[in-house]
């Protein structure tokens, strides 16, 4: 369960979050609250993976369903997918859109501007592949666009909102439905029952069964790419409607931007989101509450769940805000191994820093190094 935050700032909200994660963290989220070109070529540079000359570089992202206009636009992109000299990816459609077949969407992909900055490749144009499962609970194996095979790096750039069947997209549904031909696309929403695209819909009735695969194919794509050291993961937090990108007339956003996120972790990266979606501090005008609701309806949150499980990534992790590096310390322990203690209270007021007793803590209930503990 989430707990609500009093928090009024993100700011106090992210150094929250910051210390959620313990001293053995292994993940960690980069967090820049400005959604602007040079952020996220800032924050994509913070994860300090960079494609050699070499490497041929596929930049997922959804080139939105026409009709939308939340997906995220070529103008904020530009910039890291030039510097990589990255060509755009996607995958046709399984439902009946104005992607669902290549010709109609590489026009939509024209339409919306892609083409005007980069290389746009349908990936399964000419068919598709099987590429290996580690987890086989429900799929043989993945089955993705074949063009998959000519690129050697990918950065997995998501546009993070909620999602009618899934409750919420970020990087793990971009790089499972997203990387996915249209039969691999019902392949995983059919729990790995059927890999028609016609077929599919009378089979959804296994709805954890559908995020289990989710993460499963994620972790097919993770591995695909040298194990996950030729892939990065960036979640743009705008536009935040309950519908996804796929829609051609989504609802309307009713929560305020939040920032861009980015990690080596799929799973991190995507628990972070969820994290400040469910700890959003509402207010008129901005409020979480319809996407929350979505979200927990679909069940949305065992992708990440399930994720963590099969060994993905982990829902641990610590949180960095590059805008304000000065205001997160994430340090428990001094070099020495003396215990340290970072403390908040539950509104998001940092009471102690790097300090090495409680002993000022009046009886109450505290954050204490990213654990929830009790004074007595």
């Amino acid at each position: 369960m989430y707990q609500s935050m009093k928090a009024k700032k993100l700011l106090t909200m992210v150094g929250v979050l910051a210390v959620v994660a313990t001293m053995n963290a292994q993940s960690t989220v980069y967090f820049t609250k400005e959604i602007t070109p040079e952020g996220l070529v800032k924050v994509y540079e913070a994860l300090g993976r960079k494609p050699s000359e070499e490497n041929r570089v596929a930049v997922k992202i959804s080139t939105g369903e026409p009709g939308g206009k939340n997906f995220l636009q070529p103008s904020l992109i530009k910039d890291l997918v030039q510097l990589v000299d990255g060509t755009i990816v996607e995958c046709n459609t399984a439902y009946q859109g104005r992607r669902s077949g290549t010709a109609n969407h590489k026009q939509a992909a024209r339409d919306h501007g892609f083409y005007d900055i980069a290389e746009v490749d349908i990936m399964d144009e000419e068919g598709e592949m099987q590429i290996p499962v580690q987890d086989t609970k429900h799929m043989k194996h993945n089955i993705v666009g074949s063009h998959l095979a000519k690129y050697n790096f990918m950065i997995n750039l998501a546009h993070f909102k909620g999602h009618a069947i899934g409750g919420f997209g970020g990087v793990i549904k971009n790089a499972s439905i997203g990387v996915a031909s249209r039969n691999g696309k019902a392949y995983i929403h059919s729990a790995g029952r059927t890999t028609s695209p016609n077929a599919m819909w009378g089979l959804m009735d296994n709805q954890d069964g559908f995020l289990e695969c989710m993460a499963a194919a994620t972790q097919a794509v993770h591995n695909y790419f040298g194990s996950g050291d030729s892939i990065l993961y960036i979640n743009v937090m705008n536009n935040l409607s309950v519908d996804c990108d796929c829609s051609g007339n989504p609802a309307k956003p009713q929560m305020k931007d939040i920032g861009i996120l980015a990690s080596l972790d799929p799973v991190a990266l995507d628990k972070a989101c969820l994290d400040l979606v469910f700890n959003h501090a509402n207010t008129t005008g901005d409020t979480s509450a319809p996407l929350v609701q979505r979200i927990n309806r679909q069940h949305g949150t065992w992708a990440v769940e399930y994720g963590e499980q099969i060994g993905l990534g982990s829902q641990t992790y610590n949180l960095i805000d590059i805008d304000n590096a000065d205001d997160i310390d994430n340090t428990v322990a001094d070099k020495g191994g003396a215990a340290l203690y970072n403390v908040y209270s539950l509104d998001g007021v940092k009471l102690l820093d790097r300090a090495t007793s409680l002993a000022t803590l009046t009886p109450g209930t505290y954050i204490i190094n990213g654990e929830k503990q009790v004074i007595k």
